[in-house]
Formats: C-alpha cells, sequence, structure tokens
C-alpha cells in the first residue's frame, strides 16, 4: 500500500500549522533563549506531539471531533487566553525581579548545572517538565484539530485505511517537530548575544505572547 502521499500530505499540513508565527512558536525560542537547546528542543517536542495528534485524532474521528468540540471552542479559547497571558506574566516578573537567574552574555539562562552525577539528573527532569508544559499549552488550541480534520475530510487517501491515516499523522508530527527544532536552534544561537540584548528580547517575547493573548481573547468573547 502506498502511504507516500498521504506522508507528504500530513507533512505539508504539519508545516502548515507549525509556521505561522504564534504564542507556542515564540515562547519555544523564548525557552531556548533562556535556558538552552536542550529545553528549547523538550518544548518544541512538546507542541509537535500535540500537532501529530491532533492529526490522528482528526483522520480516525473525523467531522465527529470538530462537532464536539464545536460547543466548548469559545471556552477552550478563552482558557488559552488567559493561560498565555499567566505565562507572560510570569516571565516579565522574573526579568523584573532581577533574580539570581538573570540572564548574562554567554549564559542567558544564568544558571549552570553543579558538577556531579546529579547534573543529568536535574536536565533530564526540567527537560520533562519543559515538555509536559508545552504539551499542555498546545492542547487548549482546538483550532488545530479543526485544521487537520478540515484537511483529513479533504483527502479522501488519507481516510481509506488505518496505514495511510497513521502515515498522514507521523507526517504531521515530523514536519512540526523539524520546524521547532529550527525555533529552538535560533533561541539556543541568540544566547550568544549581550547579556542587555538577550534581555530585551526575552521581555519582547513575553509582551509578544500577552499580546496574543489578548487578542484571542477578544476575538473569543467577540464571538461568544
Amino acid at each position: 500500500m502506498d502511504i507516500g502521499g498521504p506522508f507528504l500530505a500530513g507533512a505539508a499540513a504539519g508545516y502548515g500549522i507549525a509556521i505561522p508565527v504564534g504564542a507556542i512558536a515564540i515562547l519555544i525560542v523564548e525557552t531556548a533563549l533562556r535556558s538552552g537547546l536542550s529545553l528549547g528542543l523538550a518544548a518544541g517536542a512538546g507542541a509537535a506531539s500535540v500537532d501529530g495528534l491532533y492529526a490522528l485524532v482528526a483522520v480516525l474521528a473525523g467531522r465527529t471531533a470538530t462537532v464536539l468540540l464545536g460547543p466548548w471552542m469559545v471556552d477552550l479559547r478563552i482558557a488559552a487566553a488567559f493561560v498565555l497571558a499567566a505565562v507572560a506574566f510570569r516571565g516579565i516578573w522574573r526579568l523584573h525581579r532581577g533574580s539570581s537567574e538573570q540572564p548574562t552574555s554567554g549564559d542567558p539562562g544564568g544558571k549552570r548545572w553543579p558538577s556531579g552525577s546529579g547534573e543529568p539528573r536535574a536536565l533530564s527532569g526540567a527537560a520533562l517538565a519543559t515538555y509536559l508544559r508545552f504539551v499542555g499549552l498546545t492542547l487548549l488550541n482546538p483550532l488545530t484539530i479543526v485544521y487537520f480534520t478540515a484537511l483529513a475530510l479533504g483527502l479522501t487517501e488519507v481516510v481509506r485505511s488505518p496505514a495511510a491515516g497513521a502515515a498522514f499523522a507521523g507526517g504531521a508530527f515530523g514536519a512540526s517537530l523539524s520546524w521547532q527544532i529550527l525555533l529552538a536552534t535560533i533561541g539556543a544561537l541568540l544566547r550568544r548575544l549581550p547579556g542587555s540584548a538577550v534581555l530585551t528580547l526575552d521581555l519582547v517575547g513575553h509582551l509578544v505572547v500577552l499580546a496574543l493573548a489578548i487578542r484571542i481573547l477578544t476575538t473569543a468573547v467577540a464571538a461568544s
């Protein structure tokens, strides 16, 4: 059975949902900028996992998933707006507080792991926490499943068999993950900038997330 077509369709869908700049993309860059490439990659993997999951749900449930989410769409968008606003305010407060974790040139996170056997375990725990946090943030975007469902319904070869559906979801996950890796890499490279520039970028990123949260909230309220 040829699954190349569904896989490529899924990859195109994955890039279509991942590339437009949104709050999650900005937060992935900010995470890598502040905490390094490893945590940036964990954040990107969390977002990509949800894109792949939503693509799989779309090809399995089809129109039913959209119908079930319909009555809750406004509530989910309002919840997403408040969560993103909380993330933004937390980041701004952290910068304002000027704690010991304040970024400096060459070490934007301001944190160095102590030498010894605790280093891998601490990094692993932080990566898992970051991954789960971005899974939660991305799950709050119900428009993603609507997007994938619309595509799946228009591509009959995708829903013709379970193998084709899995190929579609795999393509979406792979494409989204590759884009998130690029974002995390960009954020990690920005860590080489002077400390003051890193702080400024960190602040701007959180302000943009806050602006996006306000936009999501006002749009959701207007639609209610």
